[in-house]
């Protein structure tokens, strides 16, 4: 019997592809974590965030077919959450849902600044990441969380490579602006 760890996305799209429904559920298990950050990171909405990645789901068993092995699958994938993201963002824009749900969540609240946790450095990290602008967010996320190139950030954002460099740039900034608020001198305990 084979380890799932040792299947390849390749090999788990071509069992889907024939009709294995648990490959699929084996490649929505690797990939959903970060594909529902790449998401929060654009929404700034848990929820919305949520319903938009099973929609994405549902595009990708639907269009699993088209998928033609030339790059990773998870390029091709996190360029389907970036756009349907985007998109939902988009039909959000008129309204406050969103924008009220992202400004109450990220009021400093800070009992014990001095006893910060790894749990507490993502916490704050998080809350510093939903007050960016979506594209730095996003951008940060795709570099470290998913220690993707310049390269492939272009590739699944479509961003033009000096427009993502200086999103990562201006992006660390602001993400060390927004901990700075968050935590005043006690920054310096968070890392």
């Amino acid at each position: 019997m084979t380890n799932s760890a040792q299947i390849t996305d390749n090999d788990l799209i071509r069992k889907v592809i024939e009709g294995d429904t648990h490959a699929f559920k084996l490649l929505v298990q690797r990939h959903k974590d970060v594909s529902l950050s790449l998401a929060f990171s654009i929404l700034k909405d848990r929820s919305v965030a949520q319903d938009v990645l099973q929609e994405v789901f549902i595009k990708v068993f639907h269009k699993l077919e088209t998928f033609r092995f030339k790059s990773a699958f998870s390029t091709w994938l996190y360029r389907i959450v970036v756009n349907t993201s985007y998109n939902e963002l988009k039909r959000h824009r008129g309204t406050t849902s969103m924008h009220e749900y992202a400004t109450e969540s990220l009021s400093p609240i800070v009992e014990e600044r001095d006893l910060l946790k790894e749990k507490d450095q993502k916490h704050f990290i998080n809350l510093a990441l939903l007050r960016l602008r979506a594209d730095e967010a996003l951008v940060l996320r795709l570099f470290y969380l998913c220690e993707l190139s310049i390269k492939e950030i272009a590739e699944i954002t479509k961003f033009k490579p000096p427009k993502i460099k200086v999103d990562l740039h201006r992006g660390r900034e602001n993400l060390n602006f927004q901990l700075r608020q968050l935590l005043g001198e006690d920054i310096k305990h968070l890392l």
